[in-house]
């Protein structure tokens, strides 16, 4: 989607004034309350008169259903243990539900805590914690029990002072949909430093882009990294993956920024090169599928990418047949037909394919 550029006379005062007058008029009256709640008061302020809709803290009908995942409940849970700061719980007094307060947002992570005080889910996938991967609220001891207890959580309250236009208006831009990171941004705020520049550095290279070109939406959004990353990972360790892509290359990603050298960069680079210039070689329309294609799927890339990279380990000088008995088959389809990115068969049997196919 493009944009037209409005270009805008010179702001006067004038229109200053009328701008600080619009301001004015449209300032809604916004009063609230700042509580901070101990968990276990928040769970009970939730669960005393659930039954009968007379609890004091509510979900209505409007909210969506409890749609977290046990990775996501657990990860929350994670974050108070280690008194990490969680966002704020916004609701609203509102007079036709008699003083209750309506969760305008939170929903889940209230239901988290009570699934969680009331042994209703068992803590999975912690990477801080991971010793308490298995643990229910009921098997920590009951000093820890009641210091998770009297953990607290901030809550934000309109009072029956601001209007129903205010209330509907908070939670509309509350639930606007927001633009959630990519997995590559969020890695560049947790894993920045040496080897990621290094993987953005690989990313700019000249030839790369030729032969993979990537829409610029999603190269603004670090694509171009996130490949190169997938094809440093799976060359080296596609052995090793099992399950959930994400987390193999946020492992590899961290293992990489402890040990990452100069002289090792260099190795990579070289590796890196050698790949993108056998690629340039052999097959037509390089990651492409197509002459004048716009755009490159990962699966398309892993596979070619990597299995070329584990032909050239095997024989150096390799010297390939027409690619393109191959490159344009069903079986060839089949294999990079859909992404299927966390099953181990299918990430493993695109690369073997491509390699074998490369060295007979």
């Amino acid at each position: 989607m493009t944009y037209q550029i409005r270009l805008f006379p010179r702001v006067t005062e004038n229109d200053q004034q009328i701008a600080e007058k619009q301001i004015i008029q449209e300032q809604k009256i916004v009063d609230y309350d700042i509580h901070e709640y101990p968990v276990e008061v928040l769970v009970k302020l939730f669960l005393e008169g659930l039954e009968n809709n007379t609890n004091d803290l509510f979900i209505p009908k409007y909210q969506r259903k409890f749609v977290w995942t046990i990775f996501q409940q657990s990860k929350f849970i994670e974050s108070l243990i280690l008194g990490l700061p969680v966002p704020y719980i916004f609701a609203a007094d509102s007079k036709e539900n008699e003083g209750r307060l309506e969760i305008v947002d939170g929903s889940q992570r209230i239901r988290t805590l009570e699934a969680f005080l009331n042994n209703k889910f068992v803590l999975t996938g912690l990477k801080k914690l991971d010793k308490l991967n298995g643990f229910k609220f009921e098997d920590f001891p009951l000093s820890r029990q009641r210091r998770f207890k009297r953990k607290t959580v901030r809550l934000i309250a309109l009072t029956d002072k601001a209007t129903r236009e205010v209330r509907k208006e908070m939670f509309e831009r509350i639930n606007s949909t927001p633009t959630t990171l990519s997995d590559m941004e969020s890695r560049k705020g947790v894993y920045e430093g040496d080897f990621y520049y290094f993987l953005e550095k690989c990313a700019e290279n000249e030839k790369f882009n030729r032969l993979c070109p990537i829409p610029k939406a999603r190269a603004d959004r670090e694509e171009g990294a996130e490949m190169v990353l997938r094809f440093f990972a799976y060359s080296e360790r596609h052995e090793q993956f099992v399950h959930i892509v994400k987390d193999f290359l946020d492992n590899y990603m961290e293992d990489r920024q402890t040990d990452f050298t100069e002289d090792f960069a260099n190795e990579l680079d070289k590796k890196f090169r050698n790949m993108l210039d056998f690629v340039d070689t052999h097959f037509p329309y390089g990651f492409r599928k197509s002459k004048n294609a716009k755009s490159t799927p990962r699966v398309r890339f892993e596979a070619i990418s990597v299995g070329t990279q584990l032909a050239l380990e095997e024989k150096p000088d390799l010297v390939p047949k027409d690619v393109t008995e191959w490159l344009g088959s069903e079986e060839f389809k089949k294999h990079t037909r859909s992404d299927a990115a966390n099953n181990r068969k299918k990430v493993l049997g695109r690369i073997k394919f491509v390699k074998d196919k490369l060295l007979k």
